[in-house]
């Protein structure tokens, strides 16, 4: 049974730096692409960011582009979500994810999913 636990999640104000982690479960945890994935109230699940499992790849969404840092540790089975100049759309439950066989993206949600860690950003 694969788990993903998330923390780091909390309430900052806009402009400030939080890093989220993610702890896996899995034996083989650096064969996994892994990724972050959002929702804010009233929307759909959004993608975030995906790190591909040799970490040779990173994929964002727009609208976090050059303010989030995806990166994993595969010794820690432990994947970040380095977020700067934080901003109150980003305000959202965040979730890990993880998957065996595809990068996760905008058309991936991957296999298992975290339960999730709460992102608050007031203006």
């Amino acid at each position: 049974q694969v788990q993903l636990v998330e923390s780091g999640g909390g309430l900052v104000q806009a402009g400030d730096s939080l890093r989220l982690s993610c702890v896996a479960s899995m034996r083989t945890f650096s064969y996994y692409n892994m990724g972050w994935f959002r929702r804010a109230p009233g929307k759909e699940r959004e993608f975030v960011a995906g790190i591909r499992w040799s970490a040779s790849s990173t994929d964002y969404a727009d609208s976090v582009k050059g303010r989030f840092t995806i990166s994993r540790d595969n010794a820690k089975k432990t994947v970040y979500l380095q977020m700067n100049s934080l901003k109150s759309e980003d305000t959202a439950v965040y979730y890990c994810a993880a998957d065996r066989y595809s990068d996760l993206n905008l058309r991936n949600s991957g296999e298992y999913r975290g339960q999730g860690t709460q992102v608050t950003v007031s203006s």
